[in-house]
């Protein structure tokens, strides 16, 4: 077992954990061998093709977030107007490091398969519970590093050292705010809900704090006035609950000497809060570990509309009866996976939310009725940011070890499974997104709109196809384990999120020429078709039989 760096790093603080009742060195113990296992990747059934990776995946794809870091960098070059610029620039950083904990390390905070050997243990449950939160304080230094590093280093020549120093410190203390705060809300539901009720609703709060933090933002932009090309500030008491105004406070108040009473107490809170958190967590503690075994719980009972609606579904999309089958299974999937929930929910409120973002912007300057006779309707394609990353997770599964199956069974036609995991994610989730946003959208720019949403719909299963085609992989939905969740395809969902950019530029050209929307329509028609019958052969086994048999005969 190799030693860490970030271990001896955490062993400059034994006193400190010691103090605090914590048994330092199974701490250690444990820290060590989740650091471990977190490099090794479990073989699944049908991983045979292609050689496994080595290493953890996890902090091989960091440099996407020093790639977010850029957006960071322009508000350094700004003038010394710190209270605007740092408050936007902690409003990002907080959005960022919230996404990453309530998608990526929320399943870590709330992972209960270790307590089957560790409370079998004389350890104590404060230990545990500790080790559990370095865990996610360690991977949540890597994602602040990697997106922080670059601003910090052009901080410091930018504004000098002092400058550099603030910022490391309030970064720090915003990365503890996020992992403390998430999990006080998480132990707040624990205490008043039990079993699969409780693990629905931490999904339901996942896309809640999604949202929370997108309109915080926008709340933080309108605690600003642009005025002669400069953006003053007006105090306003309820500034007090917006949190990234509290990290601007201490540049302004240390680097530009404004001792406003409030900019003190915004200095106060960005320090005192989260010590408080930490307090209050750690007398918590006990109550968190004791009511999260209600996870182990399972106390949802079958919901016989919702089979209904699957069947009605299967029946409308679905041409064979095998395909029906695997149509019931993905939903069915979709529904009890918990981890492609973790994954996928927040990109949901997302979809929900970026459609109406840049409506809500542009009433500052332009009323409703001045917006609704343009083509700001084009912004629905914003819900189809949507589709990148779900199609990836499709692959993926909890219960992968069951992929076996698959293989077992004499499928007639092994595209169909492909088939009904793409048609449940477009039927189950993609178009009851749509459609709300469609209804909204309608309402506000008049029925003249419905051929376009008719094209953005048609829009969305191309890029689909296209999406899965260059994700897909030679074995079946649902059969890999989700620790490979983290891989290279972090940067392919990106790149393929760029495709929306392709499709709007088409759709508003098109909006040029008389009838042009309709001759784009059909052609998408058109496209989905050829696109449907080329991703998904009629039977996966004879196509690649005949590719194969073409390529020996040199066709």
């Amino acid at each position: 077992m190799r030693e860490f760096q970030s271990l001896k790093f955490i062993a400059l603080f034994k006193g400190l954990f010691k103090r605090f009742g914590v048994d330092y060195e199974v701490m250690m113990m444990i820290l060590k061998i989740k650091l471990t296992m977190d490099e090794r990747r479990v073989p699944t059934v049908f991983n045979e093709i292609g050689k496994k990776k080595e290493g953890n995946q996890f902090l091989k794809s960091l440099w996407i977030y020093g790639l977010y870091s850029l957006l960071l960098l322009p508000f350094l070059f700004i003038g010394e107007n710190y209270i605007y610029q740092m408050s936007i620039q902690f409003g990002m950083i907080l959005f960022i490091l919230m996404t990453s904990m309530i998608a990526d390390f929320s399943a870590v905070l709330l992972d209960v398969r270790d307590k089957n050997v560790l409370q079998t243990k004389p350890i104590d449950k404060k230990t545990i519970t500790v080790a559990k939160t370095i865990h996610i304080l360690i991977y949540m230094s890597f994602v602040t590093g990697a997106f922080v590093a670059l601003p910090v280093f052009v901080s410091l020549f930018q504004h000098g050292p002092l400058f550099s120093l603030i910022f490391l410190g309030e970064i720090v203390l915003a990365m503890l705010l996020v992992v403390v705060l998430t999990s006080l809300l998480y132990l707040f539901v624990l205490r008043y809900f039990d079993g699969e009720r409780l693990k629905d609703i931490i999904n339901y709060v996942q896309i809640l704090l999604s949202l929370v933090m997108v309109i915080g933002y926008q709340v933080l932009i309108r605690a600003f006035e642009f005025t002669s090309f400069d953006m003053s500030y007006a105090f306003s008491p309820w500034h007090f609950l917006i949190p990234p105004l509290w990290y601007g406070a201490p540049f302004e108040l240390i680097l530009n000497g404004n001792t406003s009473s409030y900019m003190i107490a915004f200095t106060v809170l960005a320090v005192l809060v989260p010590f408080l958190a930490i307090y209050i967590y750690s007398r918590l503690m006990p109550s968190f570990e004791r009511n999260l075994e209600k996870l182990l719980s399972d106390t949802k009972g079958r919901k016989p509309g919702r089979y209904l609606i699957d069947g009605f579904w299967s029946k409308l999309l679905c041409c064979s009866k095998e395909e029906r089958v695997f149509f019931r299974f993905s939903a069915m999937m979709m529904k009890k996976e918990r981890e492609f929930k973790l994954k996928v929910f927040p990109n949901l409120g997302m979809a929900l939310i970026f459609p109406f973002l840049f409506i809500f912007n542009e009433l500052r300057i332009r009323s409703l009725e001045d917006i609704s006779e343009g083509n700001m309707y084009l912004f629905i394609y914003f819900c189809n940011i949507l589709i990148p990353g779900t199609i990836f997770m499709l692959k993926f599964s909890g219960s992968y070890k069951g992929g076996w199956i698959f293989k077992a069974a004499p499928l007639a036609r092994e595209s169909a499974a492909y088939r009904a995991a793409v048609k449940v994610f477009l039927a189950k989730l993609y178009f009851p997104v749509f459609l709300l946003i469609g209804v909204v959208y309608v309402g506000i720019f008049s029925v003249r709109i419905v051929p376009d949403l008719g094209v953005v719909l048609l829009s969305a299963i191309l890029q689909s196809l296209i999406t899965y085609n260059m994700m897909k992989e030679e074995e079946f939905p649902y059969t890999r384990s989700f620790e490979f969740a983290q891989d290279a395809g972090t940067s392919r969902i990106l790149l393929l999120t760029l495709i929306i950019g392709a499709f709007v530029g088409v759709h508003f050209i098109a909006r040029m020429f008389d009838y042009g929307i309709y001759i784009y329509m059909a052609l998408l028609i058109a496209a989905i078709i050829v696109g449907w019958r080329k991703v998904f052969p009629e039977n996966r086994k004879q196509a690649d039989v005949k590719v194969a048999s073409n390529a020996e005969a040199g066709i």
